[in-house]
């Protein structure tokens, strides 16, 4: 059901791009003072990039959020040289920026297999130390999804993606009348009276079969993980990308974006959303729009118009705005939406954090146990 009030806010259970970790590295193994035998090192815990891995899943598999590295094993007569403890690794996503928790870069993962230490392991025992072993590092540290923006336009070749970024934005995207024109993002940036500004990426145009890897496939949708919000663009006269392919209307386009996104990464779906519906100077167009918006309000008495593409979830979305790239109907009150939109997700991420530290500053004994 699409919502048009401020009551439709983000849910943070499905959609995570940032995590907060307790992480610790292993404590050292004692010394044997009568031997002069040394402790084995703690073992250090690191942040390693790995793909298909997404920062719910760690949430959801460690729900505790803790990782501690092992710890080294005591001098003994039979092995005067302790044993090393082993090394803790959390696997991440490619593309996280990995920070202390006031903001200090430890790292980034640009590509499977870099790696970031982020706790190390207390040295073990020796005579330097009068044998006696230390602890390891404790820190909090954040995972952050590297975004290449703020807003990401999501829509089927033809949608009028790029000349909305121009009309929105200081971008000027390739624009043409066939249908690859975008074929790397294009970053535009909104200005605000107040000097705000917002970044707008115009992604690689996607068509059915993307989660497949049909036409830009997982490229685009890859870089549709890296946006904060999403701005579904539809032609609201519909759209056909070929004359032996299916014409499909607006509410169809939608709910076919919609599946694409899901089949690729569920959670996807999950992000807050706004709808653009382009070409509103086009004949018909209200009567069209008026369509769009029933359909939309009621979104399972029409699913038999995609007997194979019908989402798990249907889209819901914080504003459905009419727009006219062309005769630039509609800009202003887009802008004011996009801003709005995110001003709204911005205060929920920053309350949610406040909530967190809270909860750590009252129960904080368990994190040294």
């Amino acid at each position: 059901m699409v919502q048009f009030s401020r009551a439709c806010l983000r849910k943070f259970g499905n959609l995570v791009d940032n995590l907060r970790l307790y992480v610790r590295g292993g404590s050292g193994g004692m010394g044997l003072p009568r031997l002069g035998g040394q402790g084995g090192n703690g073992g250090d815990v690191w942040v390693v990039a790995k793909k298909d891995v997404t920062l719910k899943r760690i949430k959801d598999k460690y729900p505790q959020k803790r990782f501690v590295g092992g710890a080294g094993a005591n001098s003994s007569v039979r092995s005067l040289r302790g044993e090393r403890g082993e090394d803790k690794q959390i696997f991440a996503p490619v593309g996280i920026t990995v920070t202390t928790d006031d903001g200090r870069i430890l790292g980034d993962l640009n590509a499977e297999g870099d790696r970031v230490i982020v706790a190390k392991g207390g040295p073990g025992g020796s005579r330097y130390t009068a044998f006696e072993p230390s602890k390891g590092q404790v820190k909090h540290i954040r995972l952050d999804l590297k975004l290449i923006a703020d807003m990401g336009l999501v829509g089927f070749p033809n949608a009028g993606k790029s000349s909305l970024l121009t009309a929105i934005s200081n971008a000027t995207p390739q624009i043409a009348s066939y249908s690859f024109t975008t074929l790397k993002p294009e970053i535009g940036k909104l200005m605000y009276k107040d000097y705000k500004q917002i970044s707008v990426a115009d992604l690689p145009g996607l068509i059915e079969g993307a989660h497949i890897n049909k036409g830009m496939g997982h490229k685009f949708l890859k870089h549709v993980e890296r946006t904060r919000q999403l701005l579904f663009v539809v032609d609201v006269c519909g759209f056909q990308l070929a004359s032996q392919t299916p014409f499909r209307s607006a509410f169809e386009t939608v709910q076919l974006l919609t599946k694409e996104l899901e089949l690729y990464k569920e959670e996807l779906v999950s992000k807050p959303a706004l709808l653009v519906v382009n070409k509103m100077d086009l004949p018909d167009a209200e009567d069209k729009l008026q369509e769009l918006k029933e359909h939309l309000q009621n979104p399972d008495q029409f699913s038999d118009l995609l007997p194979d593409m019908i989402p798990k979830k249907y889209m819901t979305f914080k504003h459905v705005v009419p727009v006219s790239a062309t005769t630039g109907f509609g800009i202003d009150h887009l802008k004011s939406c996009i801003r709005e939109s995110l001003d709204e997700d911005a205060a929920m991420e920053t309350k949610a954090i406040h909530q967190e530290r809270l909860q750590a500053l009252r129960f904080p004994s368990h994190e040294h146990l």
